[in-house]
């Protein structure tokens, strides 16, 4: 069941959405060589919790860190740990906010120092993938044309979509209905309407498309090695278009006014 919310309930999401983006601003400060994912975990959760709001991951289905952090060849669901990042590493964070009850998911790849030029060409079209998606998140349209619009992006920059994990609708819970795939046929799926809550995620890889589990059960990989990213926004279907209520993407000045528009009365 696809659960809409109000004008008033999409207002809650983004408050939660701007703690998520300074927690990617944050974690995107402290990203160097030398660092462990365990310390950018550490860095997320004490910064959530001292803006009143809570890790949604944390505990989620019995997933111990407040973050995903996969680097490289991994997708997906790493769990934060010992793992040291070196200059030349790629590594996707992906992030949960909760706050008074409502979720807010995004997530950013990262590069560690200098990256090569597939590496670059990953990252930079993983993005704008999400962004063709974003813009194709408008009432009276279809899933299929975000999903179309994604892949269309990363297959004409030689990337490969990740076809067996997808995007998903958010709300209270950090998973609802309905499923966003990142290929598909434009025209096609459910209509999009307003009120609609869509967490819009793109994952890629530099090979192809084929995954494997680890042996951790959470982490999920490129099953040939290639390097993977994976980019993040929850976007609202609003009756003046989409909006992303996650704005990683915008500088902290222009999130600053958002904010304004986003306090409670």
């Amino acid at each position: 069941m696809i659960i809409k919310k109000s004008a008033e309930e999409i207002e809650k999401m983004a408050r939660s959405g701007l703690i998520l983006a300074a927690t990617l601003d944050l974690i995107e400060s402290t990203i160097r060589a030398g660092v462990t994912t365990k310390e950018l975990d550490r860095v997320a959760e004490s910064f959530i919790r001292s803006q009143g709001a809570k890790p949604t991951f944390k505990g989620y289905r019995g997933f111990p860190g407040s973050i995903c952090s996969s680097p490289n060849a991994m997708i997906v669901h790493g769990i934060p740990g010992s793992y040291t990042l070196k200059g030349g590493d790629i590594i996707s964070v992906d992030v949960g906010v909760t706050l008074d009850g409502w979720v807010a998911d995004a997530a950013r790849t990262f590069p560690v120092e200098e990256i090569d030029a597939e590496a670059t060409n990953l990252l930079e079209a993983t993005e704008r993938s999400l962004h063709a998606g974003v813009a194709a998140a408008r009432a009276g349209s279809r899933m299929g044309d975000i999903s179309s619009a994604i892949q269309r992006v990363a297959e004409d920059a030689g990337l490969a979509v990740v076809r067996s994990l997808v995007g998903h609708g958010v709300g209270r819970s950090m998973h609802e209905d309905p499923q966003v795939p990142n290929y598909g046929r434009a025209g096609k799926g459910p209509v999009l309407e307003e009120g609609m809550v869509l967490a819009i995620e793109p994952m890629t890889t530099a090979g192809r498309p084929d995954v494997r589990i680890g042996a951790d059960n959470w982490a999920i990989y490129s099953k040939d090695g290639t390097p993977a990213a994976h980019f993040e926004f929850t976007v609202a279907i609003t009756g003046d278009g989409p909006r992303v209520l996650t704005p990683w993407h915008l500088a902290p000045s222009e999130r600053a006014e958002l904010a304004t528009i986003t306090s409670p009365a």
